[in-house]
């Protein structure tokens, strides 16, 4: 494509100015679309357990790395042959047109395979899920776009047009129906379920990042939806014009279902369970863009309303279906936000249609049907093939050991954060592990710890003796102004967390409850030579009594000998 002047102030050519701006509008939706994997990455690191973490951010790397490698060498070539325009390889076409062309499908294409890493994680090897997110991207996905966006199936058998504007079915309900069979071959991650088929809950380790992901992916998609109508069209008189309607109807209705989205998955949990759930709140928002991302040009306002509260309602009904029903370990509820919300979008079309968008409300719903089935049996019998293959040669899913360690360890080799120890498994008590749902160690584990060292006091009998408190974190302050004020500055504090008198509480991780009978404390040891023993005790009781069960133990523990490190001195003169 040769550079057009355009001198003193005139256009040559108004149509390169309107393909100029058209392209670039296509570079920067393309570039939104691709800001989404950062709230992929955040939302799915937010619903694993510390102890996955990095193996999801990885995922969300090597998806974009090997996906758009794998889409460019082949992908769009297959997505080309199944439209019946033969196989068409990317690199021998004009520039000019790899932006609008390639990239534009690349970017959507990657949407669909990063939704899967959600579902199967914390027990899928690395390898088998990029191993399948490469098949993904050369063969599944582009078979789908071939028989809908590039061959038009559905309108040559069925008679109407298949409606899937930005992929509402064609890369998100993909996407999620994907995940749910490969979570569904994988199996569920140990401690899930009981022997006696209950659900043990394990939360994830932070709501912060799932809510600042969920955020990023709603940015994005205002690319996804929003950026697939052109700035310009030509009318039916050859004329380029503005496509101002199609935006603003876009842009309206994208909004107003993200927003029921999370009205209606933040009303059903406040119905089961008596509180407005954060992660159904921030799961029904993403439930809601899916549910109109096939139909944003041609719904209604009303219809977006409609279509945005019921996927964001249907979403706690059907993880609960998923996970108690049919016992699938669906991780980062992927199949619910994705899936089943894309599919009720697409087959909702015909009956939330603005006025004049459809002919016959009956063929409508005819070849949307058509498409999610064709979609649907196809994502399904690829995915369990691709899976199941891995499985039977042993290299879909790592071992119990590496499972039980954390996959950060096992397959990267690292800690994502390393100050903090590891944690254990969360559940409901059902299992053999100790309830983690608070996030802490077992009873004496470090997690961090802070000193402070000072000299001072009075005589202790020519004694060492080490003074070991368990008391409540928001107690510290206190503690450490009373021992100051004996004399006794010098301490060691650390996070822990235990089990004592104090009761159990509950706790709740997407709508469901589990027991936290592990609290978190505060491990405070004092080495005492100089000053009696008795009145450490009894400063650090003064700043830690609440009257209430949990205030903690003391305990005072005779210390045989101390070396100090850098002098060499031994005894009382080392403490």
């Amino acid at each position: 494509m040769e550079p057009t002047l355009l001198q003193s102030g005139e256009v040559a050519d108004v149509g390169v100015l309107v393909d100029a701006l058209n392209y670039t509008w296509v570079l920067v939706v393309c570039f939104l679309i691709f800001f989404m994997h950062a709230g992929f990455a955040m939302l799915e690191a937010g619903q694993v357990r510390s102890k996955n973490v990095a193996n999801q951010l990885t995922k969300n790397l090597l998806t974009w790395s090997v996906g758009v490698v794998a889409f460019f060498l082949v992908g769009a070539g297959v997505s080309s042959l199944v439209g019946g325009g033969g196989f068409t390889w990317i690199a021998g076409e004009d520039p000019g047109s790899w932006a609008n062309g390639w990239f534009y499908g690349a970017v959507f294409a990657m949407t669909a395979a990063t939704i899967v890493s959600g579902a199967v994680a914390g027990r899928a090897k690395l390898r088998a899920y990029v191993a399948y997110t490469v098949l993904l991207a050369a063969v599944i996905y582009p078979v789908v776009t071939g028989i809908t966006w590039s061959g038009g199936y559905i309108l040559e058998y069925v008679g109407t047009g298949f409606q899937d504007f930005a992929g509402g079915m064609i890369v998100h309900g993909m996407g999620g129906i994907a995940g749910l069979t490969a979570a569904w071959v994988l199996g569920p991650r140990m401690d899930r379920y009981n022997s006696d088929g209950s659900v043990n809950v394990i939360p994830g380790h932070s709501m912060t990042f799932a809510v600042l992901g969920t955020l990023l992916l709603a940015f994005g998609w205002y690319g996804f939806n929003v950026g697939t109508a052109s700035i310009f069209v030509e009318n039916a008189d050859g004329e380029m014009v503005f496509n101002a309607a199609v935006l603003g109807r876009v842009v309206l209705t994208t909004t107003l279902a993200m927003a029921m989205g999370a009205i209606g998955s933040g009303a059903v949990a406040l119905l089961k369970t008596g509180k407005v759930d954060t992660l159904y709140v921030a799961n029904g928002l993403l439930a809601g863009l899916v549910g109109i991302t096939a139909i944003p040009d041609v719904a209604a306002w009303w219809g977006a309303l409609v279509v945005g509260l019921l996927a964001g309602a249907q979403l706690p009904i059907v993880f609960s279906f998923v996970e108690q029903r049919l016992k699938i370990d669906d991780v980062c509820a992927v199949f619910p936000v994705h899936g089943s919300a894309g599919v009720l979008g697409t087959l909702l079309f015909p009956f939330v249609a603005a006025p004049g968008m459809v002919d016959s409300v009956v063929n409508a719903f005819i070849a949307q049907l058509a498409g999610v089935v064709v979609i649907t049996v196809w994502t399904v019998v690829a995915t369990a093939a691709v899976f199941g293959a891995l499985k039977a040669i042993g290299q879909a899913r790592v071992s119990p050991e590496h499972e039980r360690d954390g996959l950060d360890v096992s397959e990267h080799g690292v800690d994502t954060y390393p100050e903090f120890g590891q944690p254990d498994v969360a559940t409901d008590g059902g299992s053999d592990e100790i309830i983690r749902a608070d996030g802490g160690e077992r009873f004496g584990e470090s997690r961090s710890s802070s000193e402070l060292r000072s000299d001072g006091g009075e005589p202790n009998d020519g004694e060492i003796k080490m003074v070991t408190a368990i008391v409540r974190p928001d107690r510290l302050g206190d503690i450490k102004k009373s021992l100051a004020e004996a004399g006794a500055p010098s301490l060691t504090v650390t996070n822990v967390s235990g089990r004592g008198s104090q009761p159990a509480k509950k706790g709740q991780w997407r709508g469901e409850e589990y027991t936290v009978d592990l609290h978190q404390k505060v491990k405070i040891e004092c080495v005492v030579a100089d000053i009696p023993a008795q009145e450490v005790v009894d400063a650090i009781r003064d700043g830690a009594e609440t009257g209430e069960p949990g205030d903690g133990k003391i305990f005072v523990m005779p210390v045989e000998d101390a070396t100090q490190i850098r002098t060499g001195k031994t005894g009382r003169d080392a403490v």
